[in-house]
């Protein structure tokens, strides 16, 4: 069974660069050829995907985040990382990380019968 884990400061203040690093066990992330990626949901809103790393290393990003977003990993450790800059209030979310079967899954948000979601952590910014 894969598990992953989120972890990172709970709270940023604003203009700085949130830095979060998922851990995943009970499966490597460089095999196969899924999305392993970040996903987040503001308060009273819905999710929203943010980008990912593939299996085999290629990187993608939703658009109007990807000025903002530098996602890589260490393989060494089975972990790979989200850092977005220039944070604002407006950042403030449950942020997730998922191994995501396919791509539309993740552009839709949705969780197929093959992915695996961490439980969330809570990031806020200070305004």
């Amino acid at each position: 069974q894969v598990q992953l884990q989120e972890s990172g400061p709970g709270l940023v203040n604003s203009s700085q660069t949130l830095s979060l690093t998922c851990t995943v066990f009970g499966g490597s992330i460089t095999t196969n050829s899924y999305y392993w990626s970040w996903i987040r949901q503001p308060p009273g809103k819905g999710l929203e995907w943010i980008g990912y790393i593939r299996s085999g290393g290629s990187i993608g990003y939703k658009p109007s985040l990807k000025s903002r977003t530098s996602i890589s990993r260490d393989t060494s450790k089975n972990q790979f990382t989200l850092q977005l800059s220039s944070v604002t209030p407006e950042d403030t979310a449950v942020y997730y990380c998922a191994r995501v079967g396919s791509f539309q899954n993740l552009i839709t948000t949705t969780k197929g019968g093959d992915d695996y979601w961490g439980q969330g952590t809570q990031v806020t910014v200070s305004s």
